[in-house]
């Protein structure tokens, strides 16, 4: 009896794909939480934050253009950390955690707006719900 070797590959591929597609799903370690916020804006400018600017209080460089946000300390201790990914209501994309503010505030987040004063004028002061990624705490992980 012969076997023809396009019958044996074709076994085999079927079993490797019955065998791949079994394997047990990782469980989503993170979840999303929201709540609401004051939000207004920042520009890197000596002015508005220190003498030097474009370093932000955990120590990263802001480069302007992308999409970072400074949180109230307050904030910290709910998961909103460094480098935390954040979604803000009424604007498109996600936001990274990357400075914090002085500690008078409460429940406030900035949005970083580069140099763009004009920007950061006309998005003023208002209050927005923003989800935030954090990590599921979970001992079977």
């Amino acid at each position: 009896m012969k076997i023809k070797t396009s019958n044996i590959c074709l076994v085999i591929a079927i079993l490797g794909l019955v065998v791949f597609s079994c394997k047990k799903e990782e469980p989503n370690r993170y979840e999303w939480k929201t709540i609401e916020v004051t939000a207004s804006a920042y520009n890197s400018l000596a002015y508005q934050t220190s003498s030097n600017p474009h370093i932000t209080a955990f120590g990263d460089s802001l480069k302007p253009g992308l999409k970072y946000i400074a949180v109230s300390r307050d904030l910290l201790k709910t998961g909103l950390d460094h480098n935390t990914l954040v979604k803000i209501e009424g604007l498109k994309g996600t936001y990274l955690v990357k400075d914090k503010m002085n500690h008078r505030f409460r429940n406030k987040i900035d949005l970083y707006m580069g140099t763009d004063v004009k920007a950061a004028r006309k998005w003023g002061r208002r209050k927005v719900n923003i989800s935030y990624r954090i990590e599921v705490e979970n001992d079977s992980l």
